[in-house]
């Protein structure tokens, strides 16, 4: 198949045309143009690679902790709003729940499901997080444990790990872990500048939902929040423009140079208002946001096609918001294959409406998506 159009390269936009065949990008040839005048040619559809969220908790009605069928459910509504790949995203919880869930999600991990995003494995949040910033996380924190975490690693493949670095034993396990071919966040915290940052040097390398449910920046006592805006080189961030202000997410995109946006979605997200599972908690979905009974904000009903369209509202430019939603997760995550265009990357494409930024289809390794 062929397409043609305004195409966002690693180099930035041509006009021109990319094929692909066998479930990878065979041919991208163009002209470059600016972005200026790929926005202004509302007649001609633009091309952007898919995008890569790291961080799904359901979507669709289905929470990942479910089980069963809901990792199906999940992976088909983010690709029928442009997101091809994504970590499926545990809760804090007891170990059979969250041993139950990775054996639900193994098959999905293994082959990809027809008309899905590509699970490309786990991300695992919590259950080795501070009781004292569970945030939305039910009160199952634990002490961290090599063996258990390895364990369900043999499971499911666990890519990312959130950790509380001040939690006795986290520390050391940092570095195990990333021996083990994982990423270590930060998040659910309430350590101090000095321990996150001691944590970096320990091997973490990224924050979880920058900002939320992390120790907040002072001037005098920076905390986590301060460790990522000065020494980060990733994070993750929610642009649902109800986590994060505007005006703190500008000043992240500014400080840290591998930012990548999160829809941290819930069961909520592509559904009407009502009453959600999320982990063992029930979460209602009402005004655009996902909260607990006590109005704590929990997880989100964002997804990445949206978080595209945030992003240019508060100033970004395409190009930029693209790799935001799409390359730099794929960086962080070592895939050199995945969120960009370029020949020999997996056919992961969006066709957006150059307009309005809605999107228009969706192909997943080559494979286009039913909306």
């Amino acid at each position: 198949m062929t397409l043609h159009g305004h195409l966002l390269t690693p180099e930035g936009f041509v006009r021109g045309t990319l094929a692909h065949a066998g479930g990878r990008i065979t041919v991208l040839q163009g002209t470059p143009v600016s972005e200026a005048a790929v926005r202004a040619d509302t007649a001609t559809p633009v091309f952007l690679p898919g995008f890569i969220d790291l961080h799904v908790h359901g979507g669709g009605g289905a929470d990942t902790m479910e089980a069963g069928e809901a990792v199906a459910t999940l992976a088909r509504l983010h690709a029928q709003h442009g997101t091809t790949s994504l970590l499926a995203t545990t809760m804090t919880a007891p170990l059979a729940d969250i041993e139950a869930a990775l054996h639900a999600l193994a098959p999905a991990v293994a082959q990809r499901l027809p008309g899905a995003a590509r699970v490309l494995g786990v991300h695992l949040e919590g259950p080795y997080i501070s009781p004292d910033k569970l945030g939305a996380q039910p009160p199952f924190a634990r002490p961290p444990s090599l063996a258990e975490i390895l364990a369900l690693h043999a499971i499911a493949p666990i890519r990312l790990v959130t950790v509380a670095p001040e939690v006795a034993g986290n520390l050391a396990l940092i570095p195990q872990l990333v021996q083990a071919g994982m990423r270590v966040q930060l998040g659910h915290t309430s350590a101090t500048y000095e321990q996150a940052c001691e944590a970096l040097q320990h091997g973490a390398s990224g924050f979880t939902h920058l900002f939320n449910a992390m120790s907040a920046l002072h001037h005098r006592a920076p905390g986590v929040t301060g460790a990522a805006l000065a020494h980060g080189e990733h994070a993750e961030l929610i642009p649902d423009l109800l986590h994060v202000h505007p005006g703190a997410i500008r000043a992240a995109l500014r400080a840290i140079p591998g930012l990548f946006c999160v829809s941290d979605a819930t069961a909520a997200a592509g559904m009407p208002d009502g009453d959600y599972r999320l982990g063992r908690q029930t979460v209602t979905k009402c005004l655009g946001g996902v909260r607990l009974p006590d109005g704590t904000l929990a997880g989100s009903t964002l997804t990445l096609d949206q978080a595209l369209r945030n992003l240019v509202s508060i100033g970004l430019p395409l190009a930029e918001a693209a790799a935001r939603c799409s390359t730099h997760a794929a960086n962080y995550l070592g895939l050199a294959d995945r969120g960009r265009l370029q020949p020999g990357a997996w056919a992961d494409v969006l066709q957006l409406d150059a307009e309005t930024l809605q999107l228009q289809a969706v192909w997943v390794e080559g494979e286009p998506v039913a909306r």
